[in-house]
């Protein structure tokens, strides 16, 4: 039996990617940590109070609320998907507990329990409603929204309730002391267990890597044994539990319960999660993405308030054209990392 020599086929060859394409790819998944040290370095030169931990404080208060809606958007966008109730969802999470506390007299924590029930139970639906009738997410999340805008007008009779139950009032503007760190609001610690606990499913759980593979490929999810409907049902679920959260610690970080909700949730959130690097198409991101558009955010937000000099009227102008070619920079080159053979 003679030996001979196998001559390599063209599978078995190494596949050579161009240096260009792999520096693209690295300046693109940087991007977004680029920017937010941009902005960082740009207040801090112009404005002397931006860096003082008080004002840092702050901007990790004006977040909090969206990092607890980012948490479940993050899930909801790495399938591909998007869930346009969050904001009307969350108020009325908040009136019901409101309500349930104020005018039925339920003592603590029913009021929660049954507000975020509420909640999760409507990003239930959502999901069901996309999957056993194959309904787009963008229009079962829109109906969603004038549902619980309509449950809201109805269940607060178009009233402001200011009677809270204590622990929303604790959970949104309550304060505690931690070793080494000194005095920090609750809220900050809530929006900081919630990114945790979405970061750990994702990172490190199988329904974490099916999030990602129902986003990346659905049929190939299919292909190889997911569940893609479940997984829907499952990350709407999540966004309605957060969304729900989000608008308990909201009302104790306000003082009331609005009839209405605060439509600034929906696009804020998206614009965080989506600035951070999570694409609109699926597959790609993450929390550690999430939590840089949110700094990202908070930033430019406070920045602009710090700048005396800027015109008040101007300052969302600013932040939209901002925001606009952070997205051009961090979204559309981004989807021109290898995995995007199309271009």
């Amino acid at each position: 039996m003679s030996s001979q020599t196998e001559r390599p086929t063209m599978s078995s060859l190494p596949v050579s990617v161009p240096a260009s394409r792999i520096w693209l790819h690295r300046l693109t998944v940087l991007a977004p940590l680029w920017t937010l040290i941009a902005l960082g370095v740009f207040f801090s030169i112009t404005s002397e109070t931006f860096l003082r931990p008080v004002n840092l404080n702050n901007i990790l208060s004006q977040i909090a609320t969206l990092a607890i809606f980012g948490t479940g958007m993050t899930f909801v966008l790495l399938t591909g998907e998007i869930d346009l109730s969050i904001a009307a969802v969350a108020a009325l999470s908040g009136m019901i507990a409101a309500h349930l506390h104020a005018n039925l007299n339920m003592p603590d924590p029913i009021p929660l329990l049954a507000g975020l029930g509420v909640a999760t139970v409507l990003g239930l639906i959502s999901g069901v409603a996309s999957t056993r009738f194959r309904i787009p997410t963008f229009m079962t999340t829109l109906a969603m929204s004038l549902i619980a805008g309509g449950l809201n007008t109805y269940v607060s009779k178009g009233r402001v309730i200011s009677r809270l139950p204590e622990s929303a009032r604790f959970l949104g503007s309550g304060r505690v002391e931690l070793p080494l760190i000194g005095e920090v609001r609750v809220l900050i610690i809530v929006a900081a267990i919630t990114l945790l606990i979405g970061y750990l499913i994702l990172r490190y759980t199988r329904f974490g890597r099916y999030v990602y593979m129902t986003g990346a490929s659905k049929p190939a999810a299919r292909l190889a044994g997911v569940n893609t409907n479940l997984i829907l049902v499952a990350v709407l679920t999540i966004m309605g539990f957060t969304a729900g959260l989000a608008g308990i610690v909201s009302m104790g970080r306000l003082g009331s319960a609005q009839p209405d909700e605060i439509p600034s949730f929906l696009i804020d959130t998206i614009g965080a999660v989506v600035l951070g690097g999570t694409a609109l198409t699926g597959g790609r991101g993450g929390i550690p993405q999430t939590l840089i558009g949110l700094l990202i955010y908070g930033t430019l937000r406070n920045g602009l308030d710090n700048i005396s000099s800027i015109d008040v009227y101007l300052k969302d102008f600013i932040t939209g054209v901002v925001l606009m070619a952070a997205l051009v920079v961090n979204v559309i080159l981004a989807g021109r990392a290898p995995r995007d053979r199309t271009v």
